[in-house]
């Protein structure tokens, strides 16, 4: 299988075709995943919390997200994979371009990082070095300390500006995917429309260009609070693969997230 790039996800992007992403952090999954037709995957900083059970993902080190990108890739290798950069592991220049060329080394195509305009020139100089960046906008996980917990965001009219305007300055730095987060689908209209590079939603309603899930939260087996947008996908098919189809199928199609899912 030839590996599925950027370009691709910007042709989709161009032609209207909606396509589904996942989380991994295994070799196995990953290897499902890939199986089953999913090509673009997440080590996301989640693992802190599906995996490891800690209470938010701040415990996550760069080690850990090494070590999953490492197993992923090597389920998936033709997969388009990102990989997050944990908590304060971008604070400093000489910082990110470490953290991320470790990333990268360990199979990532990608690193995701978590913030508006303020990273633009994070952005640009990772670019230039030639490591791709996907931004994450909206609920920011590494942010929970600063929102008071897991908040939908954008909701007024000022912070929908503010975010639209981040969307762009990321885009403008040379971020080439946007991961958008908890947000009410109107706005996830906006800046899908407004960008050109790929969107992806999660909790972000169908209007984006990508959605993505916990694969906990598309298998039911998050413990807790189970999020709004989330759909277990094997109640209904009974068997993983099938779960895993039944999930592109209704992404491609635009009928998963419905409204029961969306923040309007």
């Amino acid at each position: 299988m030839k590996p599925t790039t950027i370009s691709h996800l910007r042709q989709w992007k161009q032609s209207g075709r909606k396509f589904a992403s996942i989380t991994a952090y295994e070799y196995s999954f990953a290897k499902l995943f890939a199986e089953e037709g999913i090509q673009v995957l997440l080590v996301g900083d989640s693992l802190g919390m599906t995996v490891q059970g800690h209470d938010s993902t701040l415990p996550v080190t760069v080690s850990d997200i090494v070590y999953h990108t490492h197993a992923v890739r090597r389920g998936a290798p033709a997969a388009l994979l990102l990989a997050d950069l944990p908590f304060m592991s971008y604070a400093t220049p000489q910082q990110t371009f470490d953290n991320a060329a470790q990333l990268m080394r360990a199979g990532a195509n990608m690193v995701k990082l978590e913030g508006g305009r303020w990273l633009a020139e994070t952005v640009q100089q990772l670019t230039e070095r030639a490591v791709p960046v996907c931004g994450h906008l909206g609920l920011t996980p590494q942010s929970v300390n600063v929102f008071g917990g897991y908040k939908i965001q954008g909701r007024e009219a000022a912070d929908a500006d503010r975010l639209l305007e981040d969307a762009l300055a990321l885009e403008a730095a040379g971020a080439q995917l946007l991961v958008l987060e908890c947000v009410p689908v109107p706005l996830a209209q906006r800046v899908t429309a407004a960008l050109n590079i790929p969107v992806i939603g999660i909790g972000a309603g169908n209007v984006t260009d990508g959605q993505i899930l916990v694969m906990h939260d598309a298998f039911g087996i998050t413990g807790g609070h189970i999020p709004k947008f989330a759909k277990n996908f094997l109640a209904d098919s009974g068997d993983i693969r099938a779960a895993v189809r039944q999930y592109i199928t209704e992404v491609e199609a635009g009928s998963y997230p419905a409204e029961e899912h969306s923040f309007q």
